[in-house]
């Protein structure tokens, strides 16, 4: 059986950057731990902040986190330090109404970690960063999980690589889309697709997809079995910018090469494949449930997301063996140069 949220979190240290102080473009190194994980536990409900203490904005290049065995899965965002107030170190996101969409409009995604992946490298190429302005901390909502008998310990670490203004080329702002009404029938393969037309929007935005994407991370768990991101055209032409078939604890993400420009493209398709070898419906969710996520970085001047985000799952049809399903989409962008 799991235990539900009784996972143990001491601080040895306080959460703080370790950086040469004379040098302002110095890697920062900040600690968040250490976390202890009883066997058999799975804890969605921790948070974890630091407050970055830059008094100008941040140009990063590269982010690195190190977090270990049971450190299921995270999203991290940058947002203006008075926001969800209180100290640095890990906490109960109920506690000070954490909430990402929230922490999405008034900051910026900053690192998306690939399922179970206890080692992973956002690395931009020269010259490209991420603006993150100034009087920012970071901020995340963590998923631990230990399905093992056994206690774990980890000391989880994220690592900033800052480079000076004068030489950034290419600011970069964040894509992302998922499909939410997820139910993956018991023993069979599944299929979700939603196609978003970036140029039907509610937000009244001057916003084109005419950007170029740099990076590109799928997420989904156990039962994922791979990720496809396509490019559309109004004639319907369709390319692939981003495919998967990696296992869940593999590093899903990378930099693109080339980099996908979508000048002449006007839609997204999102797909994702599962099997569910499980004796019951598997739905969107922590633990015993699944996720399709797309987050990509581009150098458009606004952040995109939406996608299939009703929860109605609708009707499938089987096709081939699979039972494949699609959602209509919806699609917002928010000035990421704000």
């Amino acid at each position: 059986m799991r235990r539900m949220g009784s996972f143990c979190v001491v601080f040895a240290v306080a959460v703080a950057g370790c950086s040469t102080e004379d040098d302002p473009l110095a890697a920062r190194t900040y600690p968040f731990g250490p976390i202890d994980i009883p066997g058999g536990s799975e804890d969605i409900g921790k948070c974890v902040q630091f407050t970055l203490h830059n008094d100008q904005p941040l140009f990063v290049n590269q982010i690195e986190l190190t977090t270990g065995a049971g450190f299921h899965h995270s999203n991290w965002l940058y947002v203006p330090e008075h926001v969800f107030p209180g100290p640095d170190g890990i906490f109960t996101c109920d506690d000070r109404s954490y909430d990402q969409v929230s922490a999405g409009i008034l900051g910026g995604v900053f690192f998306a970690q690939s399922t179970q992946a206890p080692h992973e490298t956002q690395t931009f190429p020269e010259g490209v960063a991420l603006k993150v302005p100034a009087h920012s901390k970071i901020v995340a909502n963590i998923h631990l999980l230990n399905t093992g008998d056994e206690d774990l310990h980890l000391e989880p670490t994220m690592k900033i690589t800052p480079i000076a203004e004068d030489v950034v080329t290419t600011l970069m702002a964040s894509v992302t889309f998922e499909y939410h009404p997820l139910n993956l029938p018991p023993q069979k393969q599944s299929r979700f697709s939603v196609e978003c037309d970036l140029t039907e929007r509610p937000d009244q935005l001057a916003a084109k997809p005419d950007f170029k994407l740099y990076y590109a991370l799928a997420h989904y768990h156990e039962w994922g079995t791979g990720l496809t991101i396509e490019a559309v055209k109004p004639t319907g032409e369709a390319a692939t910018i981003y495919t998967t078939k990696n296992k869940v604890g593999d590093v899903l993400g990378g930099m693109l090469d080339p980099q996908f420009s979508m000048a002449g493209y006007t839609k997204l398709r999102l797909t994702c494949d599962y099997f569910n070898d499980q004796a019951q419906t598997l739905y969107y969710g922590n633990g015993l449930g699944e996720m399709c996520i797309f987050n990509a970085f581009s150098d458009s001047p606004y952040s995109w997301a939406g996608g299939a985000l009703d929860e109605d799952p609708g009707v499938g049809t089987d096709v081939g063996g699979v039972m494949s399903f699609s959602r209509g989409c919806q699609v917002y962008a928010i000035d990421a140069t704000r």
